[in-house]
């Protein structure tokens, strides 16, 4: 495998007058700058809708795509809006913050405006697409139109009928929201016109995306209410037991994520149909896929429904190399990236190898000073990895260097020769360019040399600080490509 490097840049954080990171021209000024910077690679984080928390990682739909990421100006130039209608609204007065309650409360009503006239505009290749992706779509559509006309709530307290599918109920349903249902698959239709837009130009210029799924879907989505016997639910289709991690020494309590756990025994009885199916789909979307939490498929902590805590979990045998080489029986060799961090066992080890697939390297989880023989330091690399100086789930590298012990602190400048007059990012990026691992990838705002409010999401915590960063106007510069494009020469990633 060449070297490469790449960038992590939610879509969400990119500049745009309109509140949020969409897929028009800021998204293809970026690639043009990954151009010219030598990069490979454009990483996101899942593009999916997000729903309470705003976290990309608990969505209504593991398929579809994010409206507030349809870029306004490209629907005014297909002729599906007036600028007018969209350019006088107040999308927030933070242009390095997304204001989601904002978004919320004014997005979709300029959306429904786009929808009425794309039905009329686009009937053929909108009778096309809702055929290409009726597996879904169908029941997306269907799933939001009702969670409207229920004020909102979580599917759990629908009236039982709608709750357990009757077909009669949910006839009747589709008839009285037909409309509904319509603008939600037209919505689709336009996120993903634009979808398959930005992804061809990216390609053309070198640039391929590498897009990011959970492990785990959100209890409150249409993949768990269409597919029930998929998880681990009762009679009465309530959670059994829910998704997390056990105390350590970070947390006493653990990490409670509350995600429904996949009944495993009836996913092996149907040959995997739902995982593959769920992968075929992300692999037509994205040029490589990172899987979060890829540990949970060799075994998974398992927390009774409703602890207030992840104390009282246990640790559950997932499906491990079985699932992988049924993928791979049936979609061929993909080009996965195993998000393997955290505790690691002997097992997940021999599950990473035997899969092939490359782990990854965090260099803010390299510098413990009681631990000389840390995994995550430079030269204890395989080549087959990718390393990162942080994810979206720590802090930025100057932020990280304000909150570390000085012992901890001392031990990485030391190991990286790091210069307080360059700045510390720079060096520690510069550690992991030089790497033996094939893939390096930065986030944005470590290239920026931004601290601490410029983290993406503290894990655990609701805050609308996590998942608002935006990345200002400008800032991604042919200057700071040309900086770039010399450390990617000077460590062979071109």
């Amino acid at each position: 495998m060449l070297r490469k490097a790449g960038i992590l840049m939610p879509i969400t954080s990119l500049p745009s007058p309109y509140g949020i990171g969409t897929m028009g021209e800021a998204a293809r000024e970026f690639v043009r700058f990954l151009h010219k910077a030598g990069q490979s690679y454009w990483q996101i984080l899942p593009i999916c809708p997000t729903s309470y928390g705003d976290s990309p990682y608990q969505s209504f739909s593991s398929y579809a795509g994010n409206p507030y990421m349809i870029d306004l100006d490209e629907l005014s130039e297909a002729g599906l809006l007036e600028k007018d209608e969209y350019k006088n609204i107040d999308w927030g007065s933070n242009p390095e913050k997304a204001d989601y309650g904002l978004l919320y409360n004014r997005r979709f009503g300029v959306l429904r405006k786009a929808a009425k006239t794309a039905e009329e505009k686009y009937q053929t290749e909108l009778t096309e697409f809702r055929k290409e992706n009726h597996k879904w779509l169908s029941d997306y559509a269907l799933f939001m139109a009702i969670k409207d006309e229920q004020n909102g709530v979580s599917w759990l307290e629908w009236p039982e009928i709608l709750r357990k599918r009757d077909n009669k109920a949910l006839a009747v349903e589709r008839e009285k929201l037909k409309d509904e249902i319509k603008f939600w698959e037209c919505v689709q239709f336009l996120f993903f016109t634009q979808w398959k837009k930005l992804k061809a130009y990216a390609n053309e210029n070198g640039i391929k995306i590498i897009g990011d799924i959970p492990i785990y879907v959100s209890s409150d989505s249409a993949d768990v209410w269409a597919n029930p016997e998929q998880f681990q639910l009762d009679d009465n289709l309530m959670p059994i037991s829910v998704a997390g991690c056990p105390p350590d020494g970070f947390s006493a309590d653990g990490q409670l994520w509350g995600n429904p756990l996949f009944n495993w025994k009836v996913m092996k009885e149907q040959d995997y149909n739902w995982w593959v199916d769920r992968i075929a789909y992300q692999t037509q979307i994205y040029d490589m896929l990172r899987i979060d939490h890829f540990r949970g498929f060799d075994a998974y902590y398992s927390i009774p429904y409703g602890d207030k805590t992840a104390r009282n979990g246990e640790w559950k045998e997932g499906p491990g190399i079985d699932l992988f080489n049924v993928i791979k029986e049936k979609l061929g060799e993909l080009p996965i990236i195993a998000e393997d961090l955290g505790f690691l066992t002997d097992s997940v080890r021999k599950l990473l190898k035997d899969t092939g697939f490359p782990g990854m390297k965090v260099l803010e989880f390299a510098f413990d000073s009681r631990d000389t023989e840390s995994g995550y330091l430079p030269h204890l690399y395989p080549k087959n990895c990718v390393v990162y100086a942080g994810t979206h789930d720590n802090e930025t590298i100057l932020g990280w260097f304000d909150t570390i012990s000085e012992e901890d602190a001392e031990y990485a400048k030391k190991y990286m020769r790091l210069s307080e007059a360059e700045g510390y990012h720079w060096g520690m990026m510069r550690t992991a360019w030089a790497s033996v691992a094939d893939t390096a990838i930065m986030q944005m705002q470590d290239i920026l040399g931004l601290g601490k409010n410029a983290r993406m999401n503290t894990p655990s915590t609701l805050s609308d600080k996590n998942w608002s960063w935006r990345c200002l106007p400008g800032v991604y510069n042919d200057t700071l490509a040309d900086v770039l494009h010399q450390e990617m020469k000077l460590y062979g990633r071109i």
